[in-house]
């Protein structure tokens, strides 16, 4: 998942275990905002072809960490409901292969089966929160918020208590819906909350705290407040190369996130180192012809053509586009 300008904020961190971090906050990277320059076409946008898939499932961690936390948190073992095992886990894969329609179809049938089990089933708001999470995906926000609120509503209220991680991560869900729609006032009072939860549960250094910070780091961006945005940025890329080491993807998109605050501020000078670590990140984690070092390569040029080096960018520009021509 990648932020490459503030204006083109990556979607929210979600908290999958990819790396071995849960990620169920709805999407890493910077937050839920516009795709960046030389993203795929997403559902949003109306096509959900693979590259969008490969982009959204991939770049986690980095590079836009995705959009959702659908199909990225394990389902818990429940011996009791084979058949709701089956629907959940088929709608997952589903959409990670790219088929929403099936997708779809699995995971009503999986809330239908979980409503019957009832609020104090954990299930429930598993199924409600995998649902949403699509719906999320593929922009259809109006049907994604009530099932996010509903599941909010079953965790505080039926399971969980007001300072369990699970909760954090439902209450950044649904600050996600409301910062893509820019229900700003909305959603920075749910990131604070879930922000607060996880150090307090999770302790202030941990990696789910960092993927957090950036959420709402991403939100005060989006909206010009830079000077707020800034501090939770540098506290989330030094917590996780604390975590990680120097040479992690979620290094490098903490550091795109950063790089991308000062370019908006036309801050180039402080802007450009921590766009070339990161994309030297990228190449060596994932390999030059990766998306992400695409996306890490356009982002630099865009730099490089505010300064005035045009040869420098139209290189960095070539490079991207033959990497996004491979199939």
């Amino acid at each position: 998942m990648r932020a490459v300008r503030p204006s083109k904020q990556a979607p929210d961190t979600p908290f999958d275990h990819a790396d071995g971090r849960q990620e169920c906050l709805g999407v890493r990277g910077p937050s839920v905002g516009a795709v960046p320059a030389g993203a795929p076409a997403s559902p949003r946008d109306g096509g959900w072809s693979p590259a969008w898939r490969r982009w959204m499932m991939k770049g986690r961690r980095g590079v836009w960490l995705g959009l959702v936390c659908l199909a990225l948190c394990p389902t818990q073992a429940f011996s009791q409901d084979t058949s709701w095992d089956q629907s959940i886990t088929a709608g997952r894969l589903a959409f990670e292969q790219g088929r929403p329609a099936e997708a779809e179809q699995h995971l009503v049938t999986a809330l239908k089966d979980a409503e019957a089990f009832g609020t104090d089933d954990p299930r429930l708001p598993e199924s409600l929160q995998t649902l949403a999470a699509l719906y999320y995906a593929q922009g259809r926000d109006a049907e994604a918020e009530p099932l996010y609120q509903r599941a909010l509503v079953i965790l505080m209220e039926k399971r969980l208590g007001p300072d369990h991680p699970d909760l954090a991560r439902g209450l950044n869900n649904l600050a996600g819906v409301y910062r893509t729609q820019s229900r700003y006032a909305e959603a920075e009072p749910l990131y604070k909350r879930s922000l607060a939860i996880l150090e307090k549960a999770l302790g202030p250094e941990h990696p789910d705290v960092a993927q957090s910070l950036n959420n709402l780091a991403g939100l005060y961006s989006v909206q010009g407040k830079y000077a707020q945005a800034e501090p939770l940025y540098k506290r989330a890329l030094a917590i996780d190369e604390k975590a990680f080491g120097p040479e992690h993807p979620a290094v490098a998109l903490s550091l795109n996130n950063l790089a991308a605050l000062y370019d908006a501020q036309h801050k180039y000078a402080q802007a450009e180192p921590l766009y070339k670590r990161s994309l030297a990140i990228w190449e060596k984690v994932l390999g030059p012809e990766h998306p992400n070092v695409a996306t890490s390569l356009e982002s630099l040029a865009a730099l490089y053509r505010a300064t005035k080096r045009e040869a420098e960018a139209e290189k960095l520009e070539a490079r991207a586009r033959s990497i996004r021509a491979i199939k």
